[in-house]
Parts: C-alpha cells; structure tokens; sequence
C-alpha cells in the first residue's frame, strides 16, 4: 500500500478497483424501483449486505403488524375493563383500566415510527428515519409516567374519601380479563420486538406485562372490599402505582441507553473477534456501532500489513464487511477503513471494554 495512507472505503464489494472515496454507483442488475434505490443508498454494491437492508425492511413491516394487533388487543380490554368500572366504582380497577389504555395508545406512535424508518434515505436525513423509534419510546415513557401520576392521585383521594365498591363479582372477572389480554399481547410484543431488535417494542411487551400483573392485583382489593377492608381497594391501587414507576425505570433505561448510542457489549465484543481474526489484519483500531431504530450501524478502522497494496487492502476492507455482518445480529450496514500499520499507533486491545 502507498506510503501516504491510501485508504480502502467499503461499502464497495462489486470487485472493480475504485479510486479512493470515489462512490459513484454502478449498475449491477439489481433491478428498478424504490427497493432498488434503498439497497443503493445504504450499500450500493453488496450482494450480501443488500439482502440485510431488505431483512430491516421485513422487520418495519413485522413491527407495524404487532402494533396493529397489540393495539386492538389492549383497546378491547381496556374498554371491558372501563365498561366495568363504571358499575363497580373500583379505583383499584380505574387504575388498571387508565394504565391499560395508555398501554394500548403507546402502539399509535411506534406504528408510526415503524413506518418513517421503512422509507429510504434523503440528502437532509441520510441515515434514513429509524431513529424515530427511539423518539417513540420516549413518547412510551411519558404514557407510563402519567399513567402511573393519575392512578396515584385517584388512590389516594379514594384512600382519604373512601366510596363504596359494587359488584365484587365483575371487579374480580374484570381482573383476570386485564391479566389475559395483557399477557398476550405482551407475549406477542416481546417475541417480536426481540425478534427485530426494537427495543421500543421489547419495552412496551414489558410494560403490558406488568399490566397483567397488576390486573391480578385488582381480585386482592375485590376480596378484600369483600372481607369488609373497605381500604383494601385504594391501597392495591396504591400498588399498582408502585409497579407501573418500576416499569417505567426500567422502560426509561432501555431507552435512552438506545438514544445514547449504547451498544450491548457482546455485539461489540462479536464484530471485535470477527475482524481481528482476519488474515493481513494487524489490529482494530477503532469500533464504533450503534443502533438506528431496530437495526445497527459500524464504522471501524483496521491497521493492515503495510505491504498490502491498495487494491488488496479494499479487497480485505470487503471481507471485513461481510465477515461483520455475519457475525453480528441486526447489522446493516458497516463502513471499513484500512490503512497501513505504521510506528506509534495505538489499536485496540483484544478485547473492548465494556
């Protein structure tokens, strides 16, 4: 490789020689449209991690499916829930029905994030728009956190002016219907948002979780009220407070960890391993990855034998690509930098802290 540093950019893997940072697109049969041209502005020549960008593509739409599904899911009971709560006077079952309505209008803005991160990229917003996910997950955040303010602020009033409770009877079946609507939709949320990487999604299933719990706790308030505990029925209330502020510290982590750009260790620790095993590899001196919605991006600098010419060291830089992508989960897109190992540098260690 020159002396004065040339540097091999991917993505570029159509196996012609590019001059350096010259990125004009080719035609490689890719086909027209609107799918085309997303495969091109994210990684206009790689086969391999073309097919990447079609999987993050997939997932927006199975994201958008399990947001229609959890919405009308948690919407029909909450609306039971509410229907019961208006013959019963239950605050502890007002509780859980307010926090289950906020549950299921928290699946309108990731819909629509879903949506904004499906389109291609423009040359305002170049990533594209995944990163409206992460905004809806602070829109997810404050839901919670005013679920669980109203939820309070009606336990204790009903705790200092107590009312009476009717109808034990639909305040218990109305508990066990929160506890099964928000453990399937829970389910179904977990198991996708995992499944696509959403943290947002993976978040929310946590939080209709807890609902369903929490429903369970309205049969203790009903049998209480039923014992004559006539404060069995605010404090459970109360509790459910407790627990909705618990879900929301963890919901609030998750989130911004994501809006900070935080990467699981071992993703970082997967594409570190991967790369330094390549041949002609000297070390990784730098690694940076972060997730765009539901899916990653990486840019990393390797230090490469210095005999390798410029050709060979682009060659490397589009193994170096693939290699990531294979071994890294949700992966879209990466850029490779290889420059000559020279005196005084600094690479990474083995391993990348945490």
């Amino acid at each position: 490789m020159p002396a004065h540093h040339d540097r091999s950019t991917v993505p570029h893997d159509d196996g012609h020689d590019h001059p350096e940072h010259d990125h004009h697109e080719h035609d490689h049969g890719h086909g027209g449209g609107w799918l085309a041209r997303i495969r091109h502005a994210f990684v206009p020549h790689s086969h391999e991690v073309a097919d990447s960008v079609d999987d993050a593509l997939e997932s927006s739409a199975r994201g958008i499916r399990a947001v229609k599904v959890s919405l009308v899911g948690l919407a029909v009971t909450a609306v039971v829930q509410l229907l019961v709560f208006l013959v019963s006077g239950s605050v502890a079952l007002l509780a859980d029905t307010i926090h289950n309505f906020s549950d299921a209008f928290t699946a309108i803005p990731l819909w629509v994030a879903f949506w904004l991160g499906r389109r291609p990229p423009t040359r305002r917003y170049t990533y594209g728009l995944g990163r409206a996910e992460d905004l809806a997950g602070l829109f997810v955040i404050l839901m919670i956190a005013a679920s669980a303010v109203l939820a309070g602020w009606e336990a204790v009033r009903r705790l200092l002016d107590p009312a009476p409770v009717h109808n034990l009877g639909w305040v218990a079946l109305a508990g066990l219907v929160g506890f099964a609507g928000n453990e399937a939709v829970a389910a179904y949320r977990i198991r996708e948002g995992n499944a696509i990487g959403s943290a947002a999604l993976v978040a929310d299933g946590h939080h209709a979780r807890t609902d369903g719990l929490t429903s369970l706790a309205v049969l203790v308030g009903a049998g209480g009220v039923a014992i004559g505990w006539t404060w069995a029925d605010p404090v459970v209330g109360l509790l459910i407070t407790v627990a909705i502020a618990a879900v929301l510290r963890t919901a609030a982590r998750d989130v911004f960890r994501r809006l900070l750009d935080g990467v699981e260790p071992d993703k970082v620790q997967a594409a570190q391993d991967a790369l330094t095993a390549l041949p002609h590899v000297v070390a990784v001196r730098d690694l940076r990855m972060r997730w765009v919605g539901h899916v990653l991006e990486a840019d990393v600098t390797l230090d490469v034998e210095p005999h390798l010419s410029a050709a060979a060291a682009h060659e490397l830089a589009h193994d170096a690509q693939q290699r990531m992508v294979a071994v890294v989960p949700r992966l879209r897109h990466a850029v490779v930098h290889a420059y000559p190992d020279s005196a005084g540098t600094t690479p990474l260690a083995g391993t990348v802290p945490a």
